[in-house]
């Protein structure tokens, strides 16, 4: 596998906590929850960012493979309590 498939590989294996990491702040905005300022935003992607990568990193140790439904499961727990936790502490909440 060349450096290129490498990459690829990697980017897939990410995709799943980027995305996560883009959809929760940008719903809190749809859902007409406090209306955070851009620098926070991008903490908040950043934060959900990095918590979803250790989720998927871990479920990839512990069962051996990429891609199950418990390591996607745990995704969705995970970010949406950094969520949670970055958009309500950070508020004074």
């Amino acid at each position: 596998m060349n450096l290129l498939d490498q990459l690829i590989h990697l980017l897939n294996f990410i995709a799943p906590a980027m995305f996560m990491a883009l959809a929760l702040p940008l719903a809190a905005r749809l859902l007409g929850l406090r209306s955070q300022r851009a620098r926070r935003w991008l903490v908040q992607v950043a934060g959900n960012f990095a918590v979803g990568v250790a989720v998927l990193v871990a479920g990839l140790w512990f069962f051996g493979a990429d891609g199950r439904i418990a390591s996607y499961a745990a995704l969705v727990v995970a970010c949406a309590t950094s969520q949670w936790w970055l958009g309500a502490a950070w508020r004074g909440k």
